[in-house]
């Protein structure tokens, strides 16, 4: 894993939805590929463990993340004002393999979403299906489209978009791809690689865990899977985050 610790010049930091915020960086790290479905470990001043977000995109010489304030560490990341030096690791994690040739549908759920942008941009006429609450969180639609991807939209309450849930949609369109790529919470992964199970089509998913070091050196993102037979513990942000669902033990 080729990763680099790198101070990253802030270049806005907006608010976007109810409790999400956007952060872009300007990056001029050439060398370093990212992958879709990777992550950066950000420094929160005063706190002691860094905070992994999704890459939501990397063109331009633009680092893009988008990410939700859920406690202390998060909620000051949304008070850093541009032209601010964030301390950053990345890229880290194994991400997303896309292959040429292949239709995929693009899964995100809620603060899933954000990582599916960056991986409908390698894709060829991505299929993306997004899921909200309802229309208050709803975030990166445009964005989707301008990537030149077919978008569906559902909330849980109607409020946007259609009624009903990502599996929903999923099981209505799901023979017209030839892979499923999704992230989110961990009920809505269980029921997609269930569905893509039943359908018998390759299926890839991000698992979000709390993190500690990033690299693999704790123990705090241990999760079960299954290789070669075994039940075995790996760790989401160096063997992951992405994993093929049918190894996962929900």
């Amino acid at each position: 894993m080729k990763y680099d610790v790198r101070q990253l010049e802030l270049l806005s930091n907006e608010k976007i939805a109810d409790g999400i915020f956007d952060m872009r960086l300007k990056c001029t790290d050439s060398d370093l590929k990212i992958e879709c479905g990777q992550f950066a470990h950000v420094y929160v001043p005063g706190k002691t463990l860094r905070r992994p977000i999704s890459v939501c995109d990397a063109s331009g010489g633009t680092l893009r993340l988008v990410y939700q304030v859920k406690g202390e560490g998060t909620q000051i990341m949304s008070q850093m004002k541009p032209g601010a030096d964030v301390d950053m690791l990345y890229p880290l994690g194994h991400g997303f393999n896309i292959e040429r040739g292949k239709r995929y549908c693009l899964i995100g759920g809620g603060i899933g979403v954000p990582p599916m942008l960056y991986t409908a941009k390698q894709c060829e006429n991505p299929l993306v299906i997004t899921g909200f609450r309802n229309k208050d969180f709803v975030i990166l639609q445009e964005d989707f489209k301008a990537a030149g991807a077919e978008l569906v939209l559902c909330t849980d309450d109607g409020t946007a978009g259609e009624k009903g849930f990502v599996t929903d949609l999923l099981k209505q369109r799901i023979n017209e791809v030839d892979e499923v790529c999704a992230c989110g919470p961990v009920p809505m992964l269980k029921a997609i690689a269930r569905v893509c199970a039943e359908a018998d089509k390759p299926c890839q998913i991000s698992l979000e865990e709390r993190m500690g070091c990033g690299v693999g050196a704790c123990l705090v993102c241990a999760v079960k899977v299954k290789k070669n037979g075994e039940e075995i513990m790996q760790h989401v942000c160096k063997n992951g985050p992405v994993f093929n669902a049918e190894e996962v033990v929900f």
